[in-house]
């Protein structure tokens, strides 16, 4: 059991990073001014932002999931 969650930890840790590098170099910093960014759909921006968005989000669900099995081998483990 040991060895399962020093691997999930690990596998967080690297997510976590992946993740947070992904938010950080893709974030466009302009939040609070309402998005008014021109989208395109031939072969343009809007395939690349799509990507990025649909990686984030499945990075985020990762990152959840492997802390809440984190926590659930934690609990089930005697101390």
């Amino acid at each position: 059991m040991q060895a399962l969650y020093t691997t999930l930890l690990v596998i967080g840790i690297i997510v976590a990073f992946v993740f947070s590098a992904l938010v950080f170099f893709t974030g466009k910093g302009d939040a609070m001014s309402g998005g008014s960014g021109v989208r395109t759909t031939f072969r343009g921006k809007a395939n690349f932002d799509d990507f990025i968005s649909r990686l984030s989000f499945i990075l985020g669900v990762s990152f959840m999931g492997i802390m809440l099995l984190l926590d659930i081998i934690a609990n089930r483990t005697p101390k």
